[in-house]
């Protein structure tokens, strides 16, 4: 089954975005997103989660059951 890459984006009240992406891993997740934050403007936080240090093949040979 293929995975999954997703995009979530919050705005609140004040005009604020947040983005949250799921399913990427590894600097593909900059490469997916870049176009987005260089048309929104000035990116003030970046919060790097564990999936950044992942690779493809990690997450590949996580999904195996035995």
């Amino acid at each position: 089954m293929p995975r999954q890459e997703r995009i979530k984006f919050t705005i609140t009240q004040d005009g604020m975005v947040k983005e949250e992406v799921q399913g990427v891993y590894g600097d593909a997740c900059e490469n997916l997103t870049k176009r987005v934050e260089d048309a929104l403007g000035h990116v003030h936080f970046t919060q790097e989660t564990a999936d950044r240090y992942a690779t493809n093949e990690q997450k590949g040979v996580q999904r195996v059951t035995l």
